[in-house]
């Protein structure tokens, strides 16, 4: 797990990489399970070794995804929150089983005033979350339902390396901010396209 870890911060001084493994907590956490809740002040700042986990939004009982953290990738809202003292204003997820590391908040304040570098990895981390959200904005603004679902379910895919996917229609309604229904009936038009098939527990793209 050392090396994992050195591996990921491998951009970072070497100096800063010690007191990170020493300060760092790294957890295992189960697939589903909320890891920063809406409203919550921030403690610590995780970094994905493995897994993935989704931050989303919620707005008067719906809900919008608005990216994943992947490996060697952190969360720049929790980040964001916990420089200004300020609750979340997101909830994060696990998507699959993950293991991270936590960065305590308090550390990581002093860190940035000692070690410029880390700033850096945040800064790249401000820039793929900005451009993602245009992405977002895009898709929800300009594309059609039929498209956006195909390239959701097709990211979900290639994240996850699992295809079929089990996944409902309720959870899909959820972070596309939707309906149920109308994810049902834009499912029924993908699958007779033949762009997916669904399972009885499970959507398969072909």
């Amino acid at each position: 797990m050392e090396s994992k870890i050195a591996s990921s911060l491998s951009h970072l001084h070497p100096d800063l990489v010690t007191k990170i493994m020493e300060s760092a907590i790294v957890k295992e956490i189960p697939k589903e399970v909320e890891i920063l809740r809406e409203g919550q002040f921030v403690k610590v700042i995780p970094v994905v070794l493995d897994g993935l986990i989704k931050v989303c939004t919620r707005h008067e009982e719906r809900e919008l995804l608005i990216y994943y953290i992947k490996p060697n990738e952190s969360c720049i809202m929790s980040f964001a929150a916990s420089l200004k003292n300020e609750p979340s204003r997101v909830f994060a997820k696990t998507e699959e089983k993950t293991t991270a590391l936590l960065l305590p908040i308090d550390k990581v304040g002093k860190w940035i005033k000692e070690y410029p570098d880390l700033n850096t990895l945040f800064f790249q981390q401000y820039n793929l979350r900005y451009v993602e959200l245009l992405d977002t904005i895009h898709h929800v603004l300009f594309n059609k339902m039929d498209k956006r679902l195909l390239d959701y379910l097709q990211e979900k895919v290639e994240l996850t390396n699992k295809n079929p996917l089990k996944i409902s229609h309720r959870q899909i309604a959820n972070e596309l901010g939707t309906a149920r229904e109308v994810i049902s009936r834009v499912m029924k038009k993908l699958e007779n396209e033949g762009k997916l098939k669904q399972h009885s527990n499970a959507i398969e793209i072909l």
